[in-house]
């Protein structure tokens, strides 16, 4: 089973970027789809984006819609999540995640977290105002 490790949290001021990636162990026999997911303190784990194993599709959360993007480098192993315009409410702990397979197959919603089996151990992404 591949393992996940993220990387690129940190501190910043409303209205600034950050980067996060996250290093994939191997090149997986399987096909999954990645995501991003994150929790806040005292609030359940949400899904933010999801892109398909060959990084073709994607989708995401309303609310980071047009200011995240999800991406894929099969060559590198690594899915990236870029987060812009951030907010004091995207304070949170990100995780990166895989399912099995394509994730419009996914029942209970695409970015529901019953579907990743997966799961890295988390960055911490702080969002000052």
């Amino acid at each position: 089973q591949v393992q996940l490790v993220e990387s690129g949290g940190g501190s910043v001021q409303t209205g600034g970027s950050l980067r996060l990636s996250c290093a994939v162990s191997e090149y997986p026999d399987t096909l999954y789809s990645w995501a991003w997911f994150r929790q806040a303190p005292g609030k359940e784990r949400e899904g933010v984006a999801v892109v398909s194993p060959f990084g073709d599709t994607t989708y995401y959360a309303d609310s980071v819609e047009g200011r995240f993007t999800i991406s894929l480098d099969n060559a590198k192993n690594t899915v990236s999540l870029q987060l812009g315009s951030l907010k004091p409410e995207d304070t949170a702990v990100y995780y990166c995640a895989a399912g099995l397979g394509h994730f419009r197959t996914y029942g209970g919603g695409f970015l529901a977290a019953s579907n990743y089996n997966v799961w890295g151990q988390g960055t911490q992404v702080t969002v000052s105002s």
